[in-house]
């Protein structure tokens, strides 16, 4: 087996495309992949400042190394999570990466947030799992951020297998307000959300594994000690299976939905975004996720309100 573009000895083989490459042809490949997709979808202009979303993964360190690779304009966004030696480590790789490419770099530490609401105080207080105190806690962030920094756009590091498992599990539960807004590109909204696009959703987890230690990138190998027995966990164990079955299962389904699927739930979407009454972020109800969470966690600690300093 030789490598597909220049039949040198090859490193890597993609079994859902029945190609092997070299490492120089593969680092090559991947970007314009990322490329491909952030043409087609009309993700960012050449002149867009882009709010990058860093986790410390592979995923969203890869997609930022591409992005500057492209000559895009980045700043980096990094939430401490407070989640121990794991928020810990992920802080001091992402700065780490920043600091040794000399790119911007902001940081939110959710513990100085609102008198403290990191994921496991949150988590303890409202009794949520803490995926869902995080995925809300984020969503605010990333959107505050960006809107107060001016950015054009935020982009994520959102993988075929992650979209492939959402889609999964919106199908097996009809969540159809999701299924509508289940798309590479979310554009900005007049409430004021800004445009936020997903460049590597057509691009594996293996793929993007393999771009990382191709190009050297120290990341979090681990899940987040959070994550066990999450059912996202669940669904892209059984996508896995399917793709070993049947390389290309996971790409088909994303795209053939994106395709045909989505645009028939997208049509019937009335939902249309206010501004949330207590912090003025867009919000799709009287008060946002975000500030019903805070309320929550105000009621439930005694003697203290949310916003009083430590």
């Amino acid at each position: 087996m030789k490598c597909v573009r220049c039949r040198a000895k090859p490193e890597t083989y993609l079994r859902a495309h029945n190609a092997a490459f070299c490492r120089p042809c593969y680092l090559e490949h991947f970007r314009r992949q990322v490329e491909r997709a952030i043409r087609r979808e009309r993700m960012l202009a050449p002149t867009d400042r882009v709010l990058v979303a860093i986790s410390g993964g592979k995923d969203s360190l890869a997609l930022w190394d591409v992005l500057v690779h492209l000559g895009y304009a980045t700043t980096g966004l990094y939430l401490a999570q407070g989640i121990g030696e794991y928020s810990a480590r992920s802080r001091t790789l992402v700065e780490s990466f920043a600091a040794a490419r000399s790119l911007p770099l902001t940081v939110v530490d959710l513990a100085q947030e609102e008198g403290g609401l990191d994921i496991p105080t949150v988590a303890g207080l409202t009794r949520r799992s803490p995926c869902a105190a995080c995925g809300t806690l984020k969503r605010h962030h990333f959107d505050r951020a960006a809107r107060a920094g001016g950015y054009d756009v935020l982009a994520t590091g959102h993988n075929l297998d992650d979209e492939a498992a959402r889609l999964f599990g919106n199908v097996l539960h009809w969540q159809r307000d999701h299924l509508a807004r289940q798309r590479p590109v979310l554009e900005a909204s007049a409430a004021g959300f800004v445009r936020k696009v997903k460049p590597l959703y057509l691009l594996s987890e293996y793929e993007t594994a393999t771009y990382a230690f191709m190009r050297g990138i120290e990341y979090v190998v681990e899940e987040c000690p959070n994550s066990t027995g999450a059912t996202q966990l669940l669904y892209k164990n059984l996508l896995n299976r399917l793709e070993a079955e049947s390389p290309g299962t996971k790409g088909t389904f994303l795209r053939e939905f994106l395709r045909s699927g989505q645009p028939a739930f997208a049509a019937v979407d009335e939902r249309a975004a206010g501004t949330c009454e207590r912090c003025d972020q867009p919000s799709f109800g009287r008060v946002c996720s975000y500030c019903a969470l805070v309320n929550e966690v105000e009621r439930k600690r005694p003697g203290r309100h949310v916003g009083e300093a430590s």
